[in-house]
């Protein structure tokens, strides 16, 4: 059961209701007036609650299945044990997302100025916004409307945010310009120094770093994460990314539309990153390569040259899948002997 004093209930809904939400059919029509109060996984649900089955590795767990209703496809229904209502979906995965947004709203706080906020003179903030505790926001910075700043955050001069941003609690932005529908998780770092030194003397003196961070639209940087500026040229990220937690893309890095870069991956300076690219968790990236449109990179991976489009590597130095693959192989073969 999903804790109500975090997420607002919206139920009960009936299983018509249900099944008109999650675009799926109701097997017994007798029981479109049945109530849903919940949701709930196959292992810990019961009476009045609704889980989703479509996890192949788990067909043994489908007998566990207590929930009132179940979602599942054509192929996993006969595994649904008798007594559970049944609701066929195509996609019981995106079925169970849709059902998921109807039913349950994060409890925000009402658009509004904390009084400890501290906002600039020459700051624009627009309709509609929440600006929590202790928030600041420098001279010249643009909020867009119904943006929702949580308690600690800091905008520093000059930077713009479109609307429907969210910025997590004591994130901190500078020298960046943001789009439209961004959410920036608590604890990142956006727009600070690049990593950028050079000996001078005997002594490593640091490079002035004069560029930006520029973010699309539609854009997702986990909590902690750390996005640098630019020496010159901007870094940028474009729209649509997902960046996990602890992400660090140094500067002048160009991260292309719908990237995916999971936790603790790394990215040295001046990258170019294709559209829809891959990054399992702690992969590491060298300085200056360009990798192509729809790569995949494995976890834990070390990138020391240029990858081609589409490709599939893996490893350290990485290497195509299937010949990481052979090669693991290999090494295990001669391990035995």
């Amino acid at each position: 059961m999903v804790d109500s004093r975090f997420y607002k209930n919206n139920g009960p809904f009936s299983l018509k209701q249900i099944a008109e939400i999650c675009g799926a059919v109701l097997t017994d029509e007798s029981k479109a007036d049945v109530m849903i109060k919940d949701m709930a996984t196959i292992f810990s649900g019961g009476e009045g609650e609704i889980s989703f089955f479509f996890d192949k590795k788990k067909k043994d767990a489908a007998a566990m299945i207590k929930t009132t209703a179940c979602v599942t496809s054509k192929d996993f229904a006969p595994l649904i044990p008798e007594g559970v209502i049944v609701l066929l979906s195509d996609d019981p995965h995106g079925s169970f997302i849709k059902l998921n947004l109807a039913m349950y709203t994060e409890i925000l706080q009402a658009p509004g100025i904390a009084q400890t906020a501290v906002i600039a003179s020459s700051a624009k903030v627009g309709q509609n916004c929440y600006i929590g505790d202790y928030v600041v926001i420098g001279e010249d910075v643009e909020i867009g409307d119904n943006c929702y700043l949580e308690a600690g955050c800091v905008i520093a001069r000059g930077c713009k945010l479109g609307n429907n941003c969210r910025v997590g609690s004591c994130a901190n932005i500078m020298h960046a310009v943001i789009g439209n529908n961004v959410y920036i998780y608590g604890g990142a770092r956006i727009g600070w120094d690049g990593f950028g030194f050079q000996i001078v003397q005997g002594q490593h003196k640091r490079i002035p770093q004069l560029g930006r961070v520029i973010i699309g639209n539609d854009v997702e940087i986990g909590a902690n994460t750390c996005i640098d500026r630019g020496a010159l040229d901007d870094t940028v990220i474009g729209d649509g990314c997902r960046i996990d937690n602890l992400v660090q893309i140094g500067h002048n890095n160009k991260i292309g539309q719908g990237c995916i870069l999971v936790s603790q991956v790394g990215i040295a300076g001046s990258c170019k990153l294709g559209d829809y690219v891959v990054c399992g968790g702690q992969v590491g990236l060298a300085d200056h390569l360009n990798i192509g449109n729809f790569v995949q990179i494995g976890a834990q991976s070390g990138i020391m040259r240029d990858i081609e489009d589409g490709a599939t590597v893996m490893g350290t130095p990485a290497i195509g899948f299937r010949d990481f693959m052979k090669q693991t192989a290999c090494i295990q073969k001669l391990w035995k002997k």
